[in-house]
């Protein structure tokens, strides 16, 4: 819950160079915030400095940099990416010998052909979290945000933010209009999640970049209603503002999950991204990482450790609603979403 530097971090996204140095063999393009020290202090305490890192603000924008040339070892993407990456050759298996508490990953994390498959295990699930409604509980009521249609609701045009993320857009719109599994969708479900979402844009005050970004929108009273990752409300609670968080409207909510990809042919040391690897999947990181930032962890050895109060106040407890998990997806439809989401925003 300490994101207080990410809008600080997020702003060096953009140089194509690093933004925090350290080892020199080892770059992590990463999330803004995610150089987390008690993550990393394995990884410290063996080389001496914590990993280089680069940040970015979305998956597609980590993507281009990649392709581009940018040379990270290692990368930090949405579960859903992992097919693209495979797909265009950027990415190698992981040697899970290395990985001592790879047992210990929650088997739902790694149940696609995507991330394991008789080549290897092409990625390691680390953190996860959800998304869902968060609401100005001094000026919004409780039975507005019992309804993903709060999004489209002319009572709060002007006073909505929605994620500046194609994937998460799109599973709100999706559950908004019936939809709770993205793997087959038809024209019919796609053009239905397309109208409803040009409805919730008319709404829009801004599209966030990052948690912190949407916190800073809520607290200043220019949004009351936010489609939010749950490591926003996190933030905001820290900080003491009144904020809801509705993961269980009829239509339900989303979750999301993300890892590490080893890139191929990368110019660090292949034993130090393992150990990097290592110390992301010890069960200490997942306290580490709640603690700074709010969100799961896969090891499920990890997560017993985080008391069930502490889960429930960071929005990870179990919902009785239907959830539309963001899981790998045709990258067919990947572009096709990005590139109406960008229609959308650009008016048309």
């Amino acid at each position: 819950m300490k994101r207080y530097c990410l809008m600080a971090a997020t702003a060096f996204t953009f140089l194509g160079v690093p933004a925090l140095a350290g080892d020199p063999d080892l770059v992590v393009l990463d999330w803004a915030g995610y150089d987390i020290e008690g993550v990393n202090a394995p990884y410290k305490e063996k080389y001496g400095d914590a990993p280089t890192y680069a940040f970015f603000a979305s998956d597609d924008e980590a993507l281009q940099r990649a392709l581009s040339g940018f040379k990270a070892d290692v990368i930090h993407p949405c579960s859903q990416m992992v097919a693209k990456y495979r797909e265009i050759g950027l990415i190698e298996p992981w040697d899970i010998s290395k990985i001592p508490d790879f047992a210990s990953i929650d088997p739902k994390f790694l149940n696609s052909p995507t991330f394991k498959d008789d080549q290897g295990v092409w990625f390691l699930p680390t953190d996860w979290g959800a998304a869902a409604t968060a609401y100005n509980t001094n000026e919004v009521p409780a039975e507005d945000v019992a309804t993903l249609q709060v999004f489209i609701d002319p009572k709060y045009a002007g006073r909505t933010s929605l994620p500046n993320s194609s994937d998460d857009v799109w599973a709100l719109a999706y559950l908004a209009t019936g939809t709770t599994d993205w793997s087959n969708v038809s024209d019919e479900q796609f053009k239905a999640a397309a109208d409803w979402m040009r409805k919730a844009h008319a709404n829009v005050r801004a599209y966030w970049n990052d948690s912190a970004e949407l916190s800073q929108l809520m607290a200043s009273g220019e949004v009351l209603v936010g489609w939010a990752w749950n490591d926003a409300v996190a933030l905001m609670q820290h900080e003491g503002f009144p904020v809801g968080y509705q993961r269980e409207a009829k239509e339900g909510s989303s979750t999301w999950f993300w890892g590490y990809v080893n890139v191929k042919d990368a110019p660090g040391s292949e034993d130090q991204a393992h150990d990097f690897m290592a110390g992301w999947i010890r069960p200490e990181a997942a306290v580490a990482q709640q603690e700074a930032i709010g969100t799961g962890h896969s090891n499920t050895e990890g997560m017993k450790m985080i008391a069930p109060d502490v889960l429930a106040t960071s929005g990870l407890a179990p919902v009785n609603a239907p959830i539309l998990a963001q899981t790998p997806k045709d990258p067919a439809l990947h572009e096709r979403m990005l590139k109406e989401f960008e229609n959308i925003k650009a008016g048309f």
